[in-house]
């Protein structure tokens, strides 16, 4: 067995999925869009075949995002290497998003940083 993907909601589409197409490589699918419902999403898919959906709808809500809420907390995505991690946690900081955690080589061994990306999502960033 495999996780087919990943889904969530978020406000705006279209700047999250230019997020994962800047700063991971990622590519997107054609817009879906249920005019019935209102929903959209796009697939984006990375280099090893995983794949994150990100949705959209009119009736949404947006509640705050606690950093130790239950619920899945953050993606984590492989860059490679150590010096990749730092080269883009270094520019993900520099474009403004917040750093919380490293780089570093956590107690169970991961070389790894925490950012707070798009819509305030926690994105993990490893070798």
């Amino acid at each position: 067995m495999k996780i087919e993907h990943v889904a969530m909601y978020v406000n705006d589409l279209e700047k999250t999925k230019e997020f994962f197409v800047q700063y991971f490589d990622g590519k997107p699918n054609n817009l879906y869009h249920n005019p019935k419902t209102g929903f959209r999403s796009y697939f984006i898919s990375f280099e090893d075949g995983a794949r994150l959906e990100i949705m959209n709808k009119p009736e949404m809500s947006d509640e705050p995002k606690g950093r130790t809420r239950t619920g899945f907390i953050h993606l984590s995505i492989s860059v490679g290497s150590k010096e990749a991690v730092d080269q883009l946690t270094a520019r993900l900081r520099n474009d403004g998003y917040e750093v919380i955690s490293g780089p570093r080589t956590t107690g169970d061994g991961y070389y790894e940083s925490c950012v707070i990306g798009i819509e305030g999502n926690q994105i993990e960033i490893t070798i």
